[in-house]
């Protein structure tokens, strides 16, 4: 992130609606059948940096890891003429099957039960693997996974990287066959995971 920052780079941290960093009410703002506000918060927040002329789309991108890797996913696939590389890591992609991959099913009081139909009716609008179409035109994406992460299960990535391929949309895809949820299990993997991210990032956006 220094290195990013020492060559003129800008770097910029979202806090959303359905997190933490602002206590309870904070997060309980966007759970479940408001979650939808996470991604409007983080759609407003790429369009407050192009409206005040610190980036523009060209050199706009997005990471998130994990449930971020659900965040930035989702939110490329609503509003994709806002960025230019997205880098995925370790993410959700499938939100119709989580609950039934290690550790999903703790995440339904956050999310929602994609088995009740009343549920998955908003679940699906944020899902990303049900939000990518063959139609439409998207960035590159970096989507990457640990093959034996223990909390999300890697079959996310894989199956929303084929898709993705097979609609004929561009993406890298990465999977670290060592480590757990995770960059890696030692220091040399989780500077290859950084350096493959920030490569990725410098190519696309500089």
């Amino acid at each position: 992130g220094s290195a990013w920052l020492a060559r003129g780079g800008v770097w910029v941290l979202a806090n959303l609606r359905g997190g933490g960093e602002f206590g309870p009410k904070w997060h309980q703002a966007a759970i479940k059948e408001n979650r939808h506000k996470v991604y409007e918060d983080f759609i407003a927040v790429a369009e407050d940096l192009i409206a005040r002329r610190i980036t523009s789309p060209e050199h706009l991108g997005i990471m998130g890891g994990s449930q971020g890797g659900l965040l930035v996913a989702a939110t490329f696939l609503m509003r994709p003429e806002l960025f230019n590389a997205v880098v995925s890591q370790v993410p959700l992609m499938d939100m119709q099957r989580f609950n039934k991959l290690l550790a999903g099913a703790s995440w339904m009081g956050e999310y929602g039960n994609p088995d009740l139909p009343e549920e998955w009716a908003y679940i699906q609008t944020w899902s990303p693997y049900h939000l990518a179409r063959a139609d439409a035109t998207y960035p590159e994406v970096f989507i990457w996974t640990t093959t034996r992460d223990d909390r999300v299960h890697p079959g996310h990535a894989r199956k929303m990287a084929a898709k993705l391929i097979d609609q004929g949309h561009p993406v890298l895809y990465w999977e670290n066959v060592e480590g757990g949820h995770g960059s890696g299990s030692t220091n040399e993997q989780k500077a290859t995971a950084s350096a493959l991210e920030w490569a990725y990032l410098w190519r696309r956006l500089k």
